[in-house]
């Protein structure tokens, strides 16, 4: 049975201005249950200046080990979707919706748990705060538990993949987003209206009985992101 769990609001500092400040404080996070079985948080990574905002669901076996998004096999197959679609990984900022590891244990095998509607309200706040020090031309929502994290439940990515949405408009909270960063010492201003776009994890590619068709699909739709940045 899954507790009820207090957030992450109190463990993120009020005064961290970098996005460093606030991956130290989320080492500290137990928000949710999750942290007590998983090895580590794991932050996201990149730069500020990324121009597009990868946001996953959470992180695998080998993300929790290493403490790095996407450097599993779901990352590597981003890595190759993202260079054929012509986008710069130079300028790109990886992130998960929840950033502990869920997993039932079976012997010795850590097996991959979706995380519950629970564990992404906990975890909400950190990717707010996230995005408070980012200023994207485009995000890109990978899978169902991100778009539920930032678009709400009853968003479905099967009908809506592959489309550019107004962004922080199409938000469930768009007021969370409305501010970016300016300068770095922690000044904001109002959110340039950007855009959003929804498509398939990298995993369900992954496990497709058509993986080559899932592939075909996943990288054209980055291709549409791709043609977004200005």
């Amino acid at each position: 049975m899954v507790e009820i769990a207090p957030g992450a609001q109190q463990f993120i500092p009020p005064q961290a201005d970098t996005l460093d400040e606030l991956r130290a404080a989320a080492a500290g996070c137990q928000g949710c249950e999750l942290y007590r079985n998983a090895s580590q948080t794991v932050f996201g990574r990149g730069d500020a200046t990324a121009r597009v905002v990868f946001v996953g669901e959470q992180p695998g076996d080998m993300e929790d080990q290493k403490g790095l998004p996407f450097v599993g096999p779901a990352g590597r197959l981003l890595r190759r979707a993202v260079d054929d679609a012509k986008l710069d990984p130079g300028h790109i900022y990886l992130t998960n919706a929840v950033k502990h590891f869920r997993f039932e244990l079976r012997g010795k095998r850590r097996i991959h748990q979706t995380p519950d509607r629970v564990h992404i309200t906990a975890c909400r706040p950190w990717l707010v705060a996230e995005f408070t020090k980012l200023n994207p031309q485009v995000i890109v929502v990978l899978g169902a538990t991100a778009a539920k994290a930032l678009l709400g439940p009853s968003f479905r990515v099967t009908r809506q993949r592959g489309e550019l949405l107004p962004w922080p408009a199409a938000a469930e909270h768009p007021e969370d987003f409305q501010r970016v960063p300016v300068d770095s010492v922690g000044n904001t201003t109002d959110a340039p209206p950007t855009r959003l776009l929804a498509t398939i994890h990298p995993s369900a590619v992954l496990r497709a009985d058509d993986q080559d068709k899932a592939y075909e699909g996943l990288v054209a739709d980055l291709t549409v992101a791709a043609r977004a940045l200005t």
